[in-house]
């Protein structure tokens, strides 16, 4: 990877591990879009998706899953530090501490259902991206992406959802409500994805192509 590549890897990576941290934080709260109920995160964390499907385009499934397998160092450590930050004394003057510790707090079965999600539905996105594109070469990049895109999706609620609250609360109108939101958030993805690998390959120039590593 070339310097001038170099910047435009970091910078999709970074945003993809920002939407990350966002929508862990942002799921606490429960919005309501119409008559579904969805965790707050629920867009921030779409996004992760089209942008993993940016770093497969341009530079490869290997690298993809790299980006993919730092975001569970990185939850970890944001998780880690808000522990921390929950755990020491407040002042005394301050009077947050409940709030603060039930909006940041998590329980452990749902962060270790959210890493289990993230890992598995990630990892299929990239590789089943990367896989198509080996089946079509450059054409078709919109059935990539709604194909890696929605079957990742799926799982990541599916499991998330099992493995967080079966026992309870009933599952199915959670799955159902989740999956209906992301697919309509899905729909916009390939607009996104496009226009992304425009900027990148234009600010790159023709001497400047990043390599793939699938």
């Amino acid at each position: 990877m070339t310097d001038r590549q170099l910047s435009p890897f970091l910078y999709l990576s970074i945003a993809f591990h920002a939407a990350l941290v966002a929508a862990n934080l942002a799921a606490v709260k429960i919005v309501a879009l119409g008559p579904l109920a969805v965790p707050a995160g629920v867009l921030a964390y779409s996004i992760t998706f089209p942008l993993a499907e940016c770093v497969t385009e341009l530079w490869g499934r290997r690298r993809a899953q790299v980006v993919v397998n730092a975001g569970i160092m990185t939850q970890l450590l944001v998780w880690a530090l808000l522990w921390i930050a929950i755990q020491v004394p407040p002042a005394p003057f301050w009077e947050g501490q409940a709030a603060y510790a039930a909006t940041l707090g998590q329980g452990n079965r749902i962060i270790l259902a959210s890493l289990a999600a993230y890992l598995i539905s990630q990892t299929v996105d990239v590789w089943l991206f990367a896989r198509l594109r080996r089946w079509t070469g450059a054409r078709r990049l919109w059935l990539r992406i709604l194909a890696g895109t929605g079957a990742a999706q799926t799982l990541d609620t599916v499991l998330f959802v099992l493995l967080a609250f079966a026992g309870v609360f009933p599952v199915g109108p959670l799955i159902a409500g989740q999956l209906a939101v992301k697919y309509a958030i899905a729909l916009a993805d390939a607009p996104l994805v496009y226009a992304l690998l425009f900027g990148v390959r234009r600010w790159l120039g023709p001497q400047h192509q990043p390599e793939r590593v699938d």
